[in-house]
């Protein structure tokens, strides 16, 4: 462990070794080299002057990277594409000549670029798909299970636990939505050459148009996408960045909104998120359980929805053909943004699978506001029995307004059922009021709702990627 130097702690607290891996100098060195073995077997199946053993050497020392070589060349030459070229070479004497044949550096650069980040996102889809699925578990059990709701923060009528959970849970579907669309428009840059001309290659096959167009189709093939964007400068369109980074901050806003609710439901004692035996909840406060996954899921999602700032800028300053201007900034915001919502999604996963429902809690402060919710039925009961409805409307607004007077200013339970069954124009008594006293009756078709939305939306996601679920989350600290 290096304690003299920075380390970020995208990697050192939060990010899985899985999302760690994909951004790994090893996932990028070693896929310009399948790249350059890509080129190369296209190259050598349209004709060029390119040997199987050529091609043999280089497939052998694919993955066996000489860093230490590549260092020291580009501390001379202050190219990390020529370097590469260079220790590759040292390793394949009999394919050195024609290692990057026709090529620029976006070929190995960009298209790996492009391979990491659908990388990165097949497994940010894969998270997200296991966090709809413990969701879906919590929304099922809790369905009917009344909880007062809130609008502005304050009491409004019932809702049940889950389906409150299904309105996260649709936010998360928008995203997956969005991220398979945007993980299905993925292209490769190809091999365009130096301002996406392609003019190497019209120099390499004599001008045989019919040639030079089969290159990208080939290329693609071997590297597993179906097609390379039609025209570019010499990068891909930072436009591409923009659309990925744009799925992430989705996916972080949802995940913020969500671990705000917990942390608002925790301060009310209604639901926590696991509390671990030996966890210190404050240094000073020995009682405390505060809801540090949840806040540090919201510290994390605002880190990555500022991060779409980033390739925004990047794609609408780019001069031209290219500038390199993006270089050091794409190192930065692309790997990161995936590493943060990594942790993101690991800390969700982490907290549905361990939510704590205090159901007596939930009850209790449901039933201290529900004398209020019933005011409506109440009166249509009073009403049967030959009251006014505009005076009786007039008396519960009078009583109501007492009734809160009593809890907010001098701190009393609610009395609101006992005014009423005092007031004779209303002509019911406390027990007839308190049989309209069952919260299930105020819930509407919520339970309804859950069991609509699980069937018909998340159910078909869920059983058409089987294979992607049952994925528990590590948390390092």
């Amino acid at each position: 462990m290096n304690t003299d130097r920075y380390t970020s702690p995208l990697s050192e607290r939060y990010a899985s070794k899985e999302m760690q891996y994909i951004f790994s100098q090893d996932m990028k060195f070693r896929t310009w080299r399948r790249l350059w073995i890509a080129l190369a077997e296209t190259e050598k199946e349209l004709g060029l002057d390119i040997t199987q053993e050529q091609i043999d050497e280089l497939k052998a020392h694919k993955d066996d990277i000489n860093y230490d070589v590549a260092r020291e060349r580009e501390k001379l030459v202050r190219h990390d594409v020529m370097s590469h070229v260079y220790a590759y070479g040292q390793q394949c004497p009999k394919a050195k000549g024609i290692i990057h044949l026709g090529a620029t550096s976006c070929y190995v650069g960009d298209n790996t670029d492009i391979i990491i980040m659908a990388e990165a996102l097949k497994l940010v889809r894969k998270k997200l798909i296991n966090v709809l699925a413990e969701l879906a578990k919590f929304a099922d059990q809790y369905k009917a299970l009344p909880t007062l709701a809130f609008t502005h923060f304050q009491p409004a009528q019932p809702t049940t636990v889950g389906k409150r959970a299904t309105l996260w849970m649709q936010e998360f579907f928008f995203d997956l939505e969005d991220l398979d669309y945007v993980l299905g428009s993925l292209k490769l840059l190809g091999s365009k050459g130096t301002t996406g001309t392609q003019a190497s290659f019209k120099e390499l096959f004599d001008g045989n148009d019919e040639l030079i167009d089969k290159i990208d189709p080939m290329i693609a093939k071997k590297m597993g996408f179906e097609s390379c964007y039609p025209v570019s400068g010499q990068t891909y369109s930072r436009k591409v960045d923009t659309r990925v980074v744009n799925v992430l901050a989705g996916i972080a806003a949802s995940a913020h909104k969500f671990s705000n609710d917990i942390r608002l439901l925790q301060h009310l004692k209604e639901i926590e998120e696991p509390f671990e035996k030996n966890q210190i909840g404050s240094s000073a406060m020995a009682y405390k359980r505060n809801p540090m996954r949840s806040e540090r899921i919201a510290s994390l999602a605002r880190y990555v929805m500022i991060d779409t700032l980033n390739p925004a800028i990047t794609s609408a300053t780019q001069w031209f053909e290219r500038t390199l201007d993006d270089s050091a900034n794409k190192r930065l915001s692309i790997p990161e943004g995936f590493l943060a919502v990594d942790g993101i999604l690991d800390l969700c996963l982490n907290v549905v699978d361990g939510l704590v429902v205090y159901d007596k809690v939930i009850t209790k402060r449901l039933m201290s506001e529900l004398p209020f919710m019933a005011t409506e039925n109440i009166m249509m009961d009073a009403v049967k029995k030959g009251g006014d409805r505009q005076e009786l409307h007039e008396k519960i607004r009078q009583l109501s307004m007492e009734a809160g007077k009593h809890v907010k200013a001098e701190g009393k339970d609610n009395d609101l059922l006992e005014l009423i069954a005092a007031d004779t124009s209303f002509g019911l008594t406390l027990e007839e009021l308190q049989a309209n006293m069952d919260p299930a009756k105020y819930t509407g078709r919520a339970e309804y709702q859950v069991k609509q939305f699980l069937k018909n939306v998340i159910r078909p996601v869920l059983d058409a990627n089987q294979d992607l679920l049952g994925m528990t989350a590590e948390i390092n600290v």
